[in-house]
């Protein structure tokens, strides 16, 4: 008889530890799904961003080569350490903890360049729908 009494009387306890064990694994399974999806998302964010400046200092690049005075000899440093920071970014190794330092080194950088040569250039990001694209003036 106290069997009886003693299986209802765990059945909370019982239905509790099933609800947990069946979450737990349910959490694990969606949470791994989620982290793949920021992962991406965030990935690609910052090799947008390193494009940007790839970009930029391609473009200086070349204007020094065809004119070595256009800039200032701050300016050509600088420019040179940003080409620096984007072939030393760890691309195929996120968890490098020198990622987040390179990174706001070189915004710090740029920063800096387009002070030197008097423009105001600014990485936005690409715009997340039509409405932001068209907002775009050239």
């Amino acid at each position: 008889m106290d069997d009886l009494f003693d299986s209802s009387l765990n059945l909370e306890d019982i239905h509790y530890k099933e609800g947990y064990d069946e979450g737990h694994s349910h959490g694990l399974v969606e949470g791994k799904e989620e982290a793949r999806q920021v992962g991406l998302k965030v990935g690609f964010e910052i090799g947008e961003e390193l494009g940007f400046y790839r970009g930029c200092v391609d473009i200086w690049t070349s204007a020094v080569r065809l004119d070595p005075t256009c800039f200032s000899p701050r300016a050509k440093t600088i420019i040179g350490q940003m080409d620096e920071l984007i072939q030393k970014y760890p691309l195929m190794d996120p968890e490098n903890l020198q990622v987040q330092e390179i990174m706001d080194t070189l915004r710090l950088k740029f920063k800096i360049v387009c002070s030197c040569l008097h423009v105001k250039l600014e990485y936005s990001g690409y715009p997340k729908s039509s409405t932001e694209a068209n907002d775009i003036q050239y």
